[in-house]
């Protein structure tokens, strides 16, 4: 029963921990907003090869402007610039990242205020240099428990009033710390820090969800439109939504699931055997019995039963024992992960009825051996 039991665990464990970790990846991506879009430089092709995005310095103000003006089922538009450099506070310092937006940026990409308050529409207009803070930040800044609200971050050499803390938000699906994140207006970032007068990326909210295909049909019109470019040429600019992100992510984890499941499912076939080989050895032993049985008025249909009965038997019992050994396998693995834990019926289900099926399969060959032996051979054998 042995190797059942392992087939069984290993396939419900593996079923039950790919669904977990897609509904927590799809939880993880929902934090961010499912009807959220974002616009991106695109990749440009010179000679035939790919010299990435960074070149690309196309996207504009009045881009974001101009969809939220002209592009219907738009809740919000945010233009997004962001800079890598040191964040120094006293003798604190943290390599951080920090965001530029504007005042519907937090609530597109669901930030939300811990403490203080968020930056304004005049701060955007005046390029104040404010901020606010994520907890990874905070912890790095300041580390003996200094209340960060109302004190002065350098980031390069540019001073920061920090105005607001963060929620924390965890690690995204990508793995990323979510909370390693300095908000402030995008102004101030493009004009005090980055010195340029474009922006790298634009993020939507569109009013629902349903509407999210819409609104990237019409943001890549107009975007054409407002760059001027020629029917068949490349767009300059990628246009992509969270619900994308969730297709794929699902995609990619379901796929997961399924090669883990089958090679798991291995077990299931090499426990089979062994429970052929088992009934075999068995038969070989009980001979006798098998001749005496036949001798008193037993039929070959009652000696082929009576052996899948009992291949059938040890295959559910091990099947069962699986069954809750790949329960409690991924009961505490979802614990140890953080992820939820979620009992696939349909593998619980389906994994009982492949092991009467496996031992009716493998217990065939045996129990048919058995019922066809000679009675008075079987009788005379020693």
């Amino acid at each position: 029963m042995l190797g059942i039991i392992i087939g069984i665990a290993s396939v419900i464990a593996m079923v039950s921990l790919g669904q977990s970790s897609s509904v927590s990846i799809n939880e993880q991506i929902s934090q961010t907003g499912t009807n959220m879009v974002m616009v991106m430089r695109n990749f440009r092709m010179q000679g035939g090869v790919n010299i990435g995005s960074g070149s690309i310095q196309t996207l504009v103000v009045k881009d974001a402007e101009a969809i939220a003006e002209n592009v219907p089922h738009v809740q919000a538009v945010s233009p997004i610039v962001s800079s890598s450099g040191q964040v120094v506070y006293g003798p604190n310092n943290w390599p951080g990242t920090i965001r530029g937006g504007d005042v519907s940026n937090l609530s597109i990409q669901k930030y939300e205020i811990a403490r203080g308050i968020s930056y304004t529409e005049e701060d955007v207009r005046s390029a104040a240099k404010v901020c606010l803070l994520g907890q990874t930040v905070i912890d790095n800044l300041f580390p003996a428990g200094e209340e960060p609200l109302g004190k002065t971050v350098r980031f390069g050499k540019i001073p920061f009033k920090v105005i607001g803390t963060l929620t924390p938000k965890g690690q995204n699906a990508m793995g990323q710390d979510q909370d390693d994140i300095i908000l402030a207006p995008y102004t101030t970032v493009q004009k005090r820090i980055l010195a340029v007068p474009y922006i790298q990326s634009i993020n939507i909210s569109a009013d629902d969800e349903s509407n999210v295909q819409s609104v990237m049909d019409n943001v890549t019109t107009q975007l054409r439109a407002q760059h001027k470019i020629r029917p068949g040429d490349q767009d300059d600019f990628m246009v992509r939504s969270q619900q994308q992100m969730l297709q794929m992510m699902d995609s990619v984890t379901g796929f997961l699931t399924v090669l883990l499941a089958a090679i798991a499912s291995i077990s299931l076939i090499v426990g089979g055997i062994g429970i052929m080989n088992i009934m075999y050895v068995t038969v070989t032993e009980r001979i006798k019995e098998i001749g005496l049985r036949m001798a008193i008025g037993a039929k070959n249909r009652d000696i082929l039963l009576q052996f899948l009965t009992e291949s059938t038997i040890l295959s559910l019992i091990g099947g069962i024992i699986g069954i809750i050994f790949g329960l409690l396998l991924s009961y505490i693995a979802s614990s140890l992960l953080h992820w939820p834990y979620i009992v696939s019926i349909p593998a619980v289900v389906g994994s009982f009825l492949v092991c009467a099926a496996t031992g009716i399969f493998f217990g065939w060959y045996p129990a048919k051996k058995a019922a066809s032996l000679d009675p008075i051979t079987a009788l005379r054998y020693e």
